[in-house]
């Protein structure tokens, strides 16, 4: 049985990539804060393993990708998703504290999971699997008001294409996938941002989570000697996102 572990897989993308791959008969690792979502997950699904840690935490993340890897033996890939949107706004209204917790979040809770994954995957025998990281169309273009995820988003791309290089002595292949605006908690948040300030803004198109979901699903089971380095998946009537 092919394993993963999912970050941020409570809500949104990462719980609906997690129903995707437990059905697709994959053993799946939960990571998220909310144990209790992990456990209502793992209670309806034999293969699910519930691993509650704060992405953030280094030793509650080495613990949980440990007690997995105890259990089933191996891990195949990683979709490092975990992620927050924050404060919103032009950059000198900003507070700082708000912008080192999305950094904290986006960029050093997935260079964790990362770092975990690849030691894992450069150590077990056989050697190799696959990290695939969850970046966004603000990793091409910003939207307004974006400075603290776009900034975070780019970082990932750097985190995406070193790895990608790094990994292939060892067989660990690296990818990102990039959504644009996938139907989750933090697209409605956006929209009700929006409309709160401005109420006749029009409403960002979206697309259903699943179809993301199934995308990460389709990159996680290439071949070895292939990967989907970056991938976008967006609602199709977004406004035109170039790679600018």
């Amino acid at each position: 049985m092919r394993t993963i572990v999912i970050t941020g897989a409570s809500s949104g993308i990462g719980k609906a990539t997690a129903e995707v791959f437990l059905d697709a008969g994959w053993k799946v690792g939960l990571i998220a804060r909310r144990a209790d979502r992990l456990e209502a997950m793992a209670n309806w699904h034999d293969n699910a393993v519930a691993l509650p840690a704060d992405v953030t935490d280094a030793d509650a993340m080495q613990a949980a990708v440990a007690s997995f890897v105890k259990q089933v033996g191996r891990l195949d890939v990683l979709f490092n998703n975990a992620g927050m949107f924050g404060p919103a706004g032009p950059i000198d209204e900003i507070p700082l504290d708000g912008f080192e917790q999305v950094l904290n979040v986006n960029i050093r809770g997935m260079f964790i999971a990362a770092r975990l994954a690849f030691g894992q995957m450069r150590r077990q025998d056989p050697q190799g699997g696959r990290i695939i990281n969850n970046g966004s169309l603000s990793a091409h273009n910003p939207r307004p008001g974006s400075v603290c995820y776009t900034t975070s988003k780019h970082a990932i791309t750097g985190l995406t294409r070193s790895l990608s290089l790094d990994g292939r002595p060892f067989d660990i292949a690296c990818g990102q996938i990039d959504i644009g605006n996938a139907r989750s908690e933090l697209v409605e948040e956006l929209n009700a941002r929006a409309l709160e300030a401005n109420p006749g803004a029009d409403l960002q198109p979206m697309m259903e989570v699943e179809e993301a979901a199934r995308s990460v699903l389709h990159m996680a089971e290439m071949p070895p000697e292939a990967n989907v380095q970056f991938m976008t998946v967006m609602a199709t009537k977004m406004p035109y996102i170039g790679r600018g």
